[in-house]
């Protein structure tokens, strides 16, 4: 019986929780090594690999299209009440300084339909056929770089304008006027860069033309562009666009004619928080039909102004202001086998947020005004307004 209680109280103290021996932390077990990213792997060869996710809110007033009911009246936010992927974007490049490299732009998503190019899909098909694409190779191009010269050929974003078609680079979420119908989106060619001192920078090149994949002629479009930087807080950016280019890649015209672009974007930089953007576009085309029925020279113009305002960290304010003068309906073909000419006037303000570097959030609203009944509402009436309210967010990778 003695030891039968020995035993008890033995196992009693072993087992119990206020009563025993010194703890000894469980042993560490080895930490495993960490997985390089891709973009590690990518980065120490020298490659960099980036992208965005764009979704948006869009409401209009509006349909959205023109009084044809064909040509849509904003650049890429035309949905009347949706929500939309606007865009998946890749990037891959080896752009070196001094030596051969590319670069790789692919864009998925609803921007991808707006800015295909002439010869990227059958022109009886695609964005005038009401077909979406959603698949683009935005950009293409192999590069060449050794002391101040750098040359790319291939496919390229266009020089011109204030706005580009990356969604994160441009501070409001709809595009200006002048982006959508005053200047091309890409070009097909070769482009070269010389940097004459750190102020002076000059380019120029050749193309296919506007937003061609493969031209739609045998002529080519030249471009000829400076970059002016006399103070770290103003620069000054000219380029030019020349060359023989039908009158409609959709459908494919058997008219075509001299078109001309001039554009210039001024930057100042007001304070550390506060930057001023004008940006002014010119251009014309010539052997294109007029208001009055007779073959001239079509021509258009704008302004776009900017005050971006930078809060704090994590907050940040845009307002633009844009005037486009398209008197000979050219650019913005509102009806079908009917020429109207506009004076298309808008008004954005956006407000930003970003609660990671990563993750940028924003809302917007926009006014628009013609002079001109141009606007089709929803209910087949037409109108000189159309009122929005756009929500964004880009998540970056």
């Amino acid at each position: 019986m003695r030891k039968l209680t020995q035993t008890l109280v033995l196992v009693g103290l072993i087992g119990s929780p206020a009563i025993g021996f010194a703890e000894t932390p469980p042993a560490q077990m080895p930490e495993k090594p960490s997985v390089p990213t891709l973009g590690a792997i990518m980065g120490a060869s020298g490659i960099e690999f980036s992208g965005y996710i764009d979704a948006s809110y869009t409401n209009l007033s509006g349909s959205g299209k023109f009084i044809g009911n064909v040509l849509n009246d904003r650049v890429f936010d035309f949905e009347p009440n949706s929500f939309n992927l606007q865009a998946i974007d890749l990037t891959v490049s080896k752009l070196p300084t001094d030596g051969f490299g590319g670069l790789v732009n692919l864009t998925m998503g609803k921007d991808a339909d707006t800015i295909a190019a002439y010869g990227s899909i059958d022109r009886n098909r695609g964005p005038a056929a009401g077909v979406d694409k959603m698949f683009d190779v935005t950009q293409a191009y192999f590069h060449y770089a050794s002391g101040p010269l750098m040359v790319i050929a291939g496919k390229y974003v266009t020089l011109a304008g204030a706005e580009v078609i990356k969604g994160p680079s441009n501070p409001n979420i709809s595009r200006s006027i002048l982006f959508g119908y005053a200047i091309p989106f890409t070009h097909s060619g070769v482009r070269g860069y010389y940097k004459v001192n750190d102020m002076v920078s000059l380019i120029a090149g050749v193309n296919n033309g506007w937003d061609a994949l493969k031209d739609t002629n045998k002529q080519k479009t030249v471009e000829l562009g400076i970059s002016l930087t006399p103070t770290q807080s103003f620069s000054l950016a000219a380029q030019g666009y020349s060359g023989k280019e039908q009158i409609t890649n959709y459908p494919l015209s058997t008219t075509q004619g001299t078109r001309d672009l001039l554009d210039v974007v001024a930057t100042f930089n007001a304070t550390d928080k506060l930057t001023f953007i004008l940006n002014y576009d010119a251009g014309s085309q010539k052997n294109a039909t007029l208001i009055n029925g007779t073959v001239g020279t079509a021509k258009w113009d704008g302004w776009a102004g900017y005050a971006n305002y930078q809060i704090n960290d994590k907050w940040r304010m845009s307002l633009r202001g844009e005037t486009f003068n398209d008197k000979d309906g050219y650019r913005t073909v509102v009806e079908p086998g009917k020429t109207v000419g506009q004076k298309w006037n808008e008004a954005t303000l956006t407000l930003a947020y970003m609660p990671v570097k990563e993750v940028e959030l924003r809302a917007e609203v926009r006014a628009d005004r013609s002079d001109q009944m141009t606007f089709l509402k929803s209910d087949g009436t037409t109108t000189k307004t159309q009122n929005s309210l756009g929500l964004e967010a880009i998540y970056k990778f």
